[in-house]
C-alpha cells in the first residue's frame, strides 16, 4: 500500500532522516511524505514516529498502486 502524509511546516534533514522508507518533498508550509507502507502494524509506527517527533499531520491518504505498463 502506498501512502502520502501532509505534516505542517518543513521538515528539517535530520528529523525527515527519521523516516527512511518515505521519500520526501516539500510544498510551501508543509511537506510531504510518501511511500510504500507494508501492513497496518507498520502504518501505524509511522504515525507514532511522527506524534514522538513532534510533527503535526494535516492529512493521511491512500494512494493508488503503481502500475507497469507491459511492453508490446
Amino acid at each position: 500500500m502506498r501512502y502520502e502524509f501532509r505534516v505542517a511546516g518543513d521538515v528539517s534533514e535530520p528529523v525527515g532522516g527519521a523516516f527512511p522508507e518515505l521519500d520526501r518533498a516539500r510544498v510551501p508550509d508543509q511537506t510531504l511524505f510518501f511511500g510504500t507502507v507494508t501492513d497496518e502494524a507498520h502504518l501505524y509506527q509511522v504515525l507514532m514516529r511522527f506524534q514522538s517527533l513532534g510533527l503535526h499531520v494535516l492529512e493521511m491518504r491512500q494512494l493508488p498502486q503503481e502500475t507497469r505498463q507491459e511492453e508490446s
